[in-house]
């Protein structure tokens, strides 16, 4: 037998490697064995994990720095990490959403799901965005620009290095451009009828967010006709679904100027210009001020920002997506629709449910919960890892 060319890592003897057996994908940094030779390996080492009786249980990525001390890349002990292999995990990622998607806009990697642990990439056409958000990909960077160029034949690569997981990998927050050239101002892309632009330089995360695409596409079958009020709407997100659905009119909020202009950009591109208000400011100010103005809307849909980032926001976080549902629903006409959105993964379904019901209550609203919607399916989730279901839509007739 060839002896393995990557050093060895083990679990603790009291560590848990049933779960590593049956699929989990990261090994936490107190179970592995930290001796003064594991300390010492490279961020993004790749290394055979033992467990305490010295049997291989895989390839994992090691990172002595970071909480998730592991991150398991193959079962196999005896494979290697080179380009074949991200070739192949990249073909089978590519495979799935050519299936499902008429048009290259999409998810084409979404990390642990994928078999590419910490790796986001999207694709935007001919150009896609990667964030290496674990430091084995930051390692590999080269090689995985050069195999998705390989495996999709997109002319340009992006690297986005914004976003709190890499910050908790210890590595840097510099953007790149990897191959190509990148697009020198906003790319259009199409989704549920509608035109978003997306920047793909400066804009959020990767330019636009693809995991709302079927809860855009179910809040356009609410939208024929209706008045519709989309706050956190980011780059116009259920604002120009809902006005390319038949929406009379939408009013679209920010906190963000840019972002808005994308907005505006994207109506005209859809043309829906006509049928599109921009208010900029805190999304709870203008709700107040909505609500003193009387303002009444038949679909109101709010996507916020993560409230709830960790375990240690959780609280906080409840109580501001009960505060978004109870300000919203006082906007609602009645027999209308309310959209209420969490991307946050510390709250899980049930208790986002609860404090959007509490705060519908607390608005003096009675609602009926008719449909819920999560992300996309080129947003697939790793059955081991609850993060990975982050997204949660409630869409109530109240």
């Amino acid at each position: 037998m060839t002896p393995s060319p990557y050093p060895v890592v083990r679990l603790r003897p009291k560590a848990e490697a049933r779960a590593i057996r049956h699929g989990a994908p990261w090994v936490f940094d107190n179970e592995i064995v930290t001796d003064r030779r594991t300390r010492a390996l490279t961020a993004g080492t790749i290394a055979v994990l033992e467990d305490a009786e010295r049997t291989p249980l895989g390839l994992v990525a090691v990172n002595p720095a970071s909480r998730i001390m592991g991150r398991m890349l193959d079962r196999d002990a005896a494979a290697r990490i080179d380009g074949a292999w991200l070739t192949r995990r990249l073909e089978r990622a590519a495979g799935m959403r050519e299936r499902l998607y008429d048009a290259p806009f999409y998810r084409l990697v979404h990390a642990e799901a994928d078999g590419l642990p910490g790796v986001v990439i999207d694709r935007f056409d001919d150009i896609a965005v990667i964030q290496p958000n674990a430091a084995w990909a930051e390692v590999l960077l080269p090689q995985i620009a050069e195999a998705v160029q390989a495996v999709t034949g997109v002319k340009a690569v992006l690297k986005n290095a914004a976003g709190r997981a890499r910050t908790l990998e210890g590595l840097d927050e510099e953007s790149a451009v990897l191959a190509g050239r990148a697009p020198e101002g906003p790319v259009p892309v199409p989704m549920n009828a509608a035109t978003y632009m997306a920047d793909l330089v400066g804009g959020q995360k990767t330019g636009i967010f693809y995991d709302q695409r079927p809860n855009h596409a179910f809040a356009a079958r609410l939208a024929g006709g209706a008045r519709v009020l989309d706050v956190f709407s980011h780059v116009g997100g259920f604002a120009l679904a809902a006005l390319a659905g038949g929406a009379t009119h939408a009013l679209a909020v920010d906190g963000s100027a840019p972002a808005l202009d994308l907005a505006r950009a994207g109506a005209e591109r859809t043309g829906v210009a006509d049928r599109l208000e921009i208010r900029r400011g805190d999304a709870f100010e203008v709700m107040e001020a909505l609500t003193g103005e009387r303002a009444q809307f038949d679909v109101v849909i709010c996507d916020p920002p993560a409230f709830a980032p960790s375990k240690k926001a959780l609280e906080k976080g409840l109580r501001a997506y009960e505060r978004v549902a109870r300000l919203a629903a006082g906007l609602v006409a009645p027999g209308g629709y309310l959209g209420l959105c969490s991307c946050s993964h510390a709250a899980d379904l049930a208790r986002f449910r609860t404090a959007c019901t509490r705060g519908i209550g607390r608005a003096g609203r009675d609602a009926a919960l008719i449909h819920t919607g999560f992300a996309g399916p080129d947003h697939p989730q790793h059955p081991h890892l609850a993060e990975s279901g982050y997204l949660k839509a409630l869409f109530y007739r109240l």
